[in-house]
């Protein structure tokens, strides 16, 4: 082996470690990317507590404003009133549930793209790998 079989040799050993070097940084950042979807899920249960109390807060203001206007108006609280308030409460759980609907099919698409991400990851390794093996034969076959 003469002084550029050593040249080639020298490039193909270069070439074979950047190539490593690429695939691991490239799922690192894939990771990453994973990590900040699966943190996506736990921001949007927070969201969703945060939602949910402003939400009791505010279905408490309706229910004493609405108390105090039919007590104001002279109205009976039974009858007409009580189907009012019994309605309320009962569009209220129907808006409860849809918020925690939203958040369970916010948290499944974090979860999938974290997922993804993990999957571009090690397939990112694997190209690099192949890569390698590629540089290895045709740096053997160079000389």
């Amino acid at each position: 082996m003469g002084w550029q079989g050593a040249v080639v040799a020298a490039i193909g050993a270069a070439q074979y470690k950047q190539q490593g070097a690429y695939g691991k940084f490239n799922q690192r950042v894939q990771n990453r990317n994973a990590q900040v979807a699966e943190q996506q899920a736990e921001i949007l249960d927070d969201k969703l507590t945060l939602d949910l109390s402003t939400f009791e807060k505010k279905l408490r203001e309706l229910k004493g404003s609405v108390i105090v206007n039919t007590a104001k108006s002279g109205v009976t609280q039974g009858g007409s009133a009580a189907n009012i308030r019994l309605s309320n409460l009962y569009e209220a759980e129907l808006e409860k549930d849809k918020m925690r609907y939203d958040t369970e099919i916010g948290k499944a698409r974090a979860f999938e793209d974290a997922n993804f991400s993990r999957i571009k990851g090690q397939m990112a390794r694997q190209e690099a790998r192949i890569a390698q093996l590629r540089t290895v034969s045709e740096t053997g076959t160079s000389y």
